[in-house]
């Protein structure tokens, strides 16, 4: 599945997490960012131009905030897409995913809710209670 939009204005790749890379912590980029190592931490777009690629052989543990996003390889942890998400054959996704738009190949995996939400949403906060996280108005809690 190609990348969509790297021939637009805007759709280049600035930053690399080449393979046998690890990354633990959090990572708040701008641009584009291709991920064919592991990252054990959050990702965080920008700005509504931020565009995530996690390649095949890519592996995030962690959530992911960034308006495009494209999953060929595995995620642990919920996606939040807030222009779109594309779901290639080899995407395992372990949470739920929040998206604009979505495109999902056959053979993608998902092992939790999709839930669609409008352009321009605002985002869903966690909100820790009592040793519990909870995802927003949503039921998705995970005991610490």
């Amino acid at each position: 599945m190609a990348w969509k939009g790297g021939n637009r204005k805007g759709g280049s790749i600035e930053t690399l997490i080449g393979q046998g890379t690890t990354v633990t912590g959090d990572i708040n980029f701008s641009g584009g960012l291709h991920l064919v190592g592991r990252v054990e931490g959050n990702l965080s777009g920008a700005d509504a131009s931020s565009r995530l690629h996690v390649s095949e052989e890519g592996n995030v543990v962690g959530e992911i905030r960034v308006a495009t996003v494209m999953v060929s390889g595995a995620v642990e942890g919920d996606i939040h897409a807030s222009e779109q998400l594309i779901l290639g054959a080899e995407a395992r996704v372990q949470g739920n995913v929040y998206y604009h738009t979505l495109e999902m190949a056959p053979g993608a995996q998902v092992n939790g809710k999709l839930v669609h939400r409008p352009r321009n949403a605002e985002p869903l906060a966690l909100e820790h209670r009592g040793g519990r996280l909870q995802v927003g108005e949503d039921e998705t809690v995970i005991d610490r």
